[in-house]
């Protein structure tokens, strides 16, 4: 009997779970998860005879290699910089993984020693990076197939609220880390190609650098430019192409709202504010204010922001909560942007009933032979949630993690080494059981449109 071992039953684990234990009934294979909280687990598995909960402590180097040792497949879903020690164990003990993280740099040092040991280390198997990769590889290969050469590309995700849970003002819910949401756009410059000129945006200027995109039967979004867009050039086989941009996706309006908060200091993550633990809401507020006598904070905060009396961004604010002087912070030394964190998080919570929506528009411009006309090919994906629980989030993050771990434990997927999933050997079946699950891409012709 195989085992798979899981590390991680966090919110984005919840498809990928019910889709292994499903497949439990069909495939002979266990399923061991581990976790610091065992009852987050016993919450997903419920009664699954081939499904066990282990508490674990991470770091206790005895229990986790005991288990790693046992497994066939170690799939982990602990935060990124976790990888590199799993990542140890399964080599000591040749065992093959599959994360939905980027590729550190500390796996791309083991990469000759695990093709030595004819192992498969899948990084970067989630929604963004993930099925971003394998949808646009798919494009880029068909492309090249009949003879294009891709000259332009652009890639846009976001996590946002779907239609008909879309009640609050900012048209915005967490469906995945908070925290990243906050502190989005941080840590660099946004790099890419435009025209084969490079472009960066520092981060006070990443929200008032958007774009527009339609999504037909879903409306009009904005996008923002994400923080690397060149690292996808080789990958990807773009040497050639003159635009290479990739965005996050948010509702109209929201980033310009967004970029108030930047500039006024509060998703600052850089220091911590003195006696933050007793701070109300409206004390945090008026501590990136000027002091006046008798201005109301209300009033410094717009004259500071320059908001009109009749500026409806106004409306955003005051929806946050954000004067309210009878609601503590409650957090001991807490940065600017975890205060941010915890305000929000009373707002933007998915309830038990909401959806979320996960959204992908990629462009693909192209020229062919003889010709002197670029070709532009767009493929849009909407993935809808069905709760708070079964997220469209978790489906695009989870399931895609499950269906390439089944396919190297069954010797589907067998090229050894540190990857992506950017080959037809794992893009092609993946992307063709997504579509089971309504997560289908829908690809057309259009004009080119020169892009951003």
């Amino acid at each position: 009997m195989k085992n798979i071992l899981l590390f991680g039953s966090g919110r984005s684990t919840s498809s990928l779970i019910k889709y292994l234990l499903e497949r439990t009934e069909t495939h002979p294979f266990k399923l061991h998860i581990a976790d610091q909280s065992i009852t987050s687990i016993q919450e997903k598995i419920v009664d699954n005879p081939n499904a066990f909960a282990i508490a674990l402590d991470i770091h206790n180097d005895a229990e986790r290699t005991k288990l790693i040792e046992k497994a066939d497949v170690v799939i982990s879903m602990m935060p990124a910089f976790l990888h590199p020690i799993i990542a140890a164990d399964c080599l000591k003990f040749s065992k093959h993984l599959v994360t939905a993280s980027y590729i550190s740099t500390e796996l791309k040092e083991m990469d000759a020693e695990v093709k030595a040991k004819g192992l498969i280390f899948m990084n970067e198997c989630g929604l963004d990076p993930g099925i971003d990769h394998m949808s646009a590889m798919k494009v880029l290969d068909e492309i090249r197939e009949k003879g294009g050469n891709p000259v332009h590309f652009e890639s846009f995700c976001g996590g946002l609220v779907a239609p008909e849970s879309d009640d609050n003002i900012w048209k915005y819910k967490f469906s995945w880390n908070p925290r990243n949401v906050v502190v989005a756009g941080q840590g660099g410059a946004a790099k890419f190609l435009q025209q084969g000129t490079y472009k960066y945006i520092p981060y006070q200027r990443i929200f008032k650098r958007t774009e527009f995109l339609e999504i037909e039967g879903f409306g009009r979004f904005e996008a923002y430019a994400n923080r690397d867009s060149l690292g996808y050039r080789e990958a990807y086989g773009l040497q050639n192409a003159h635009t290479i941009y990739r965005g996050t996706m948010r509702r109209v309006g929201y980033s310009r709202a967004w970029n108030m908060l930047v500039q006024l200091g509060v998703t600052d993550d850089t220091y911590t504010i003195e006696d933050s633990e007793n701070m109300t809401y409206r004390e945090f507020i008026n501590s990136f204010l000027y002091y006046h006598v008798s201005d109301s904070v209300e009033v410094k905060f717009r004259l500071t922001l320059n908001i009109e009396q009749d500026d409806t961004v106004w409306d955003k604010f005051v929806a946050l909560d954000l004067f309210n002087n009878d609601k503590k912070v409650g957090l001991k030394n807490a940065t600017p942007a975890q205060v941010m964190e915890k305000i929000l998080s009373e707002k933007w919570t998915l309830q038990p009933n909401d959806k979320d929506m996960i959204v992908m528009y990629h462009k693909f411009g192209y020229t062919m032979p003889g010709s002197t006309e670029t070709f532009q090919i767009d493929s849009t994906m909407v993935c809808l949630g069905e709760d708070a629980v079964l997220t469209g989030m978790a489906k695009t993050v989870g399931l895609p993690v499950g269906i390439i771990t089944l396919k190297i434990l069954n010797g589907e997927i067998t090229t050894p080494g540190i990857q992506m999933p950017i080959t037809k050997e794992v893009y092609e079946p993946v992307l063709k059981e997504l579509e089971t699950f309504g997560i289908i891409f829908q690809e057309k012709e259009v004009p080119y449109d020169g892009g951003i």
